[in-house]
């Protein structure tokens, strides 16, 4: 359990884990804003989308002029043959333009651009289309999700972009619903509920990218946190009726089953488990690369639901298809074959990280491979025609494993399970290598990985209860089934991130660029020999892909996450990014000054627009730790309790964090502490995002929760006079 006296190291150790909860700005947009009228040219926009398809998108690879797809292609490269810009002039980058989202929180989608237009989600899944040349908003479509939604969301209310085929735009919302678009004006042509049966069942969101195959949308589901049952839906084009449904769990081990992977999933799961509660997990919300030559998609699958295996399946077994990458037929969504990367994964190492497709010269024979960096530390090649394991090396320092053997399995660390002990696990949660996207230059053979690590530790959970609120239970108030404790001990390790060039033919790094910090942006690369990525304190560079020079960098207005574009418009090439900090690390940290609204930067040579005058957010951050709270001693420690099963994810400790997307309440004002148990029981914040605790919480509960901010914060201002001030 958590130390009712909240030992010094154990404090300073605390590291957060998880996200989820509210702004207090949700500011994108007028409230219900509709479409905008259809601009003058509406015909050449919706033209220049009827005619993306999957040939349109495979041709595209030989000139990269538009950026058709979240990871530009099937192959989710992220590699452009653009090269107008290249290490030779690439210092004379300038701004074209920019454009401001209007959010507070999260950016991590990739702008799509088709025919002049970009397309881009910001936080709540509100779509923006831009004129690509000048910036101009053509319209906003705001799909309305409701503010409770962020507290159903692990990992910030963010969603990583637009798919566009056949003269639509597809945007799934974080809840739950795939929506199609009028490319021109931003009216919905149709609107499907992904959730259905499961709707009230389970808690769970969306925050990917669709992806779009043939005359099929598809688009996976998240929450395994929360507890849910992993499903990939696939749906027709033209009307949104659903055309197929895999699921990555049983839905019940006994048959009949749902189809012959779930009959052989079902023996590798415990029936006494609790994932029979809470659905097993295995949500699929990021990765898919498809391959038109093979007919294959292939879908990297999350983590399990409670993370800990002893309590989600006691007895053990592999707990298929968690942690695995699976091969389906895209047309038909029908199990071919698969990789499990973590049998019984315990640690919470999804295999949904980016999957990239290419050919490789391994041994003397060319083999279509596909390349993985999950979050587990280990980077992969397989041979993506049968899944067999090629190699496995770790990219980062490992400690749940010595590598892997011949019969494609881990050699696990004993004790790596952190049975009856806490246990610093390294990678952890975090990952090694989160969604934030990663790419591969064929011409210099390497892989581009923003790489990283937050130290966590560990603990198994023996008072776990399913959907139950237990004080000091990690945020089993909000809904979370972890089955562990966190950082009852201090973890040794220090944080990291940096941008690393690995060899996946050699399994070696052959370059590295250190950062201040982990949660730095994705990366692109192109022809032009440049790899570029944002970074958690604030800049755009651009980088030597060969040798990781650094060639060119800029400020910007707050933490970049998200992943750039490049494209060409009337013979110039230009570089876009999406800018705005948040996600499961940022919300409670953050590594600049301060933090401006989210933004589009667009970039071309010789550029001269002025850069934007940025101001912060409205959301407080405070440099004062409140004072002058009266309360009771006695009421400390169970307010400790409840800080953590009800608030540390999304705002971390009081006075050691920092405050990210979301205040830290460490610096609020003292009347907002005397206010506390009527702001939360009424749902005062509610509208921004912030939980309704009422039912879930007593006024006397959230005074102990005050009494332990206050606490809190008298320690640190004990501890570092100036941080009070």
């Amino acid at each position: 359990m958590w130390n009712r006296h909240w030992p010094a190291a154990a404090l300073a150790g605390l590291v957060l884990l998880g996200a989820s909860a509210y702004s207090l700005d949700r500011d994108h947009g007028p409230a219900g804003a509709s479409p905008g009228a259809a601009p003058p040219d509406a015909a050449a926009i919706r033209a220049a989308v009827e005619r993306i398809d999957e040939d349109a998108i495979i041709a595209n690879d030989a000139h990269s002029r538009e950026w058709l797809s979240y990871n530009h292609g099937y192959a989710e490269q992220r590699y452009s043959r653009l090269n107008q810009i290249d290490t030779q002039n690439v210092s004379r980058l300038g701004l074209a333009w920019s454009f401001d989202l209007g959010s507070t929180r999260g950016v991590e989608a990739t702008p799509v651009v088709v025919g002049g237009t970009m397309y881009l989600t910001g936080p709540w899944s509100v779509v923006h289309a831009l004129d690509a040349k000048t910036g101009e908003e053509l319209w906003r479509y705001d799909p309305r999700v409701p503010p409770d939604y962020a507290s159903r969301a692990c990992c910030d209310v963010v969603n990583r972009g637009v798919a566009v085929a056949r003269g639509k735009v597809f945007v799934a919302t974080l809840d739950g619903y795939l929506v199609a678009l009028d490319p021109a004006t931003g009216k919905e042509l149709w609107r499907r509920d992904t959730f259905g049966k499961y709707r009230d069942k389970y808690t769970q969101t969306i925050t990917g990218a669709p992806r779009v195959i043939g005359d099929l949308v598809l688009i996976g589901n998240g929450g395994a946190e929360m507890g849910v049952r992993g499903y990939l839906t696939a749906y027709r084009m033209e009307d949104g009726e659903q055309a197929w449904r895999w699921y990555s769990v049983p839905e019940d081990p006994e048959p009949p089953f749902h189809d012959a992977s779930m009959a052989l999933a079902a023996s590798t799961w415990d029936p006494e488990g609790a994932w029979r509660q809470t659905g097993g997990g295995g949500t699929m919300w990021d990765s898919m690369a498809y391959d038109p030559e093979l007919g294959l998609l292939y879908v990297g699958v999350g983590n399990g639901s409670p993370w800990n295996r002893e309590v989600r399946s006691p007895a053990g077994g592999d707990n298929l298809f968690l942690s695995s990458i699976v091969a389906l037929e895209a047309g038909t969504g029908r199990y071919v074959w698969h990789y499990q990367e973590v049998p019984g994964d315990t640690w919470d190492f999804t295999a949904t990280q980016q999957i990239i497709l290419a050919e490789l010269d391994i041994d003397g024979s060319e083999r279509k491979v596909l390349l993985h960096a999950p979050k587990n530390g280990f980077f992969y090649v397989i041979d993506r025609t049968n899944g067999r394991l090629l190699s496995a090396k770790p990219f980062v320092e490992v400690n749940w494993a010595e590598g892997y053997g011949d019969d494609g399995r881990p050699i696990e660390v004993e004790g790596a399970r952190a049975r009856t002990a806490p246990w610093e696990t390294k990678p952890t949660a975090y990952g090694a290598h989160n969604w934030h996207p990663m790419s591969y230059n064929p011409e210099t053979g390497l892989v581009y990985i923003p790489a990283q690590g937050v130290p966590l530790a560990i603990e198994s959970d023996p008072e776990y209860q399913v959907d139950t609120h237990q004080p000091g239970h990690p945020m089993s108030n909000l809904g979370w089934n972890l089955g562990y404790l966190v950082n009852t001990i201090a973890p040794e390790a220090r944080p990291f991130g940096h941008l690393l060039a690995w060899d996946p033919v050699a399994q070696r790094e052959v370059w590295r660029q250190d950062y201040l910090s982990p949660w730095n942006g994705g990366t692109m690369t192109t022809a032009g020999g440049l790899v570029f990525q944002g970074t958690a304190d604030g800049r755009f560079l651009a980088y030597d892909a060969a040798d990781g020079n650094p060639l060119w960098e800029v400020p910007v207005s707050s933490g970049v996450i998200a992943g750039p574009s490049t494209f060409e418009l009337e013979g110039t090439q230009y570089v876009s990014i999406a800018v705005g900090w948040g996600g499961v690390y940022g919300l409670a940290q953050r590594h600049t000054e301060q933090m401006g609204s989210g933004r589009v930067y667009t970039f071309r040579l010789d550029g001269t627009a002025p850069m934007p005058d940025v101001q912060p957010t409205e959301n407080p951050r405070g440099t004062t730790l409140v004072s002058g709270y009266d309360y009771d001693e006695q009421d400390v420690g169970p307010g400790a309790l409840l800080y953590v099963s009800s608030c540390l994810f999304c705002h971390g400790l009081p006075g050691i964090n920092n405050g990210g997307a979301l205040p830290n309440p460490g610096y609020v004002d003292v009347q907002t502490l005397e206010s506390l148990p009527e702001l939360l029981l009424t749902g005062a914040w509610s509208a921004s995002g912030m939980p309704d605790f009422e039912g879930k919480l007593t006024k006397a509960e959230a005074r102990k929760i005050a009494a332990f901010i206050q606490s809190i914060a008298e320690s640190v201002t004990r501890a570092v006079p100036d941080a009070g001030s």
